[in-house]
């Protein structure tokens, strides 16, 4: 068999630093007048204040963004990665850059003037529903001006999160770079109040430049009107590949007028973060092998089913052991 020319993959997203707490009940969500499984931006105040106040009640600090966490994906599968993001002068930063350099990614962090971006995720009982409150900081500044076509040459795939809407300039000029440099795009809509928030920007960027599109099935309603059956079906008139993926009943993929419904891949839930997100890196992984439809879907799945059994949204070592070798035999089938 000639052997399988790997294709790389590059990122950009917001370089956060997950701040995780695992917590009984919702009583500090309503505390801080978080929406339970929204995501919300906060101000450095505000941000210093929930951090002060779940510091008590145990908390790790992982590097995550949702675009990073793909890319970590990605690069422990073996692909070439690569990650563009802003970072602030401080322990967070550096921690959230070493911990990229171990995973093996070419990593172009830009120094900002404010902190590091951190996200403070409350995972809650008893489904281990997430909620974010997220201080941008420094991510905030990555802006179009910090682009060069430089740094897409050589990469076949590129990946960016919905979260980055916030800034439309500096999305629409990434896109276009990675359009000139031939890539294939894809996004992860990223939640569905960013989606509702921006949903004609998104519109117009998925339709003109982006090739495959995930979202789970709230930004999918946010972003077509529709349930996940027909929002699949929207979306892949947009794109050439729609993923809407629906919880514990897996997810639904569409290309044309093919359709495959993917199964959830059996796992013990502590905590769902990162399971979208390293869904994206498992399916973009074996799109990049050229495999069908239904097994981009699977290695996906296998992926989420690793990361929800890990408090945070990083695959531990057995784990990736373990799917690893589950990958390469559904790859061998």
């Amino acid at each position: 068999m000639e052997p399988h020319q790997i294709k790389s993959i590059l990122g950009i997203g917001n370089a956060l630093t997950d701040i995780l707490a695992v917590l009984p009940d919702d009583s500090l969500l309503n505390y801080f007048h978080l929406r339970k499984g929204s995501m919300q931006h906060v101000d450095m105040a505000t941000g210093d204040k929930i951090w002060q106040t779940l510091k008590p009640l145990g908390i790790q600090y992982v590097a995550g963004g949702s675009c990073a966490n793909t890319i970590t994906g990605t690069a422990v599968l073996g692909m070439p990665s690569g990650f563009i993001g802003k970072v602030g002068d401080d322990e967070i930063g550096a921690l959230f850059h070493s911990d990229q350099v171990r995973n093996g990614i070419s990593s172009m962090l830009f120094q900002g003037e404010a902190a590091s971006g951190r996200a403070m995720v409350f995972i809650t009982a008893p489904e281990a529903e997430r909620t974010f409150a997220t201080y941008l900081g420094a991510a905030l500044e990555l802006g179009p001006d910090d682009l060069k076509p430089l740094y897409f040459s050589g990469y076949d795939y590129f990946h960016l999160e919905g979260y980055l809407v916030q800034n439309q300039d500096l999305v629409r000029k990434a896109v276009q770079l990675a359009r000139a440099a031939g890539m294939v795009i894809s996004i992860d809509l990223a939640s569905y109040n960013v989606v509702e928030s921006n949903e004609a920007f998104l519109h117009d960027i998925v339709e003109n430049y982006v090739d495959i599109v995930f979202a789970n099935e709230h930004e999918a309603m946010a972003f077509t009107g529709a349930e996940p059956q027909k929002a699949v079906e929207i979306i892949a008139k947009m794109c050439k590949v729609a993923i809407v993926k629906i919880g514990k009943e897996g997810s639904m993929v569409m290309s044309g007028n093919e359709f495959c419904r993917i199964n959830a891949w059996p796992a013990e839930v502590v905590d769902a973060t990162g399971a979208g997100d390293l869904y994206a890196a498992g399916f973009l992984y074996a799109h990049s092998m050229g495999l069908s439809l239904q097994k981009c879907g699977d290695i996906g799945s296998i992926l989420a089913a690793k990361v929800v059994e890990v408090i945070g949204p990083k695959i531990n070592i057995p784990r990736w052991k373990e799917g690893k070798i589950e990958i390469r035999k559904l790859i061998e089938q």
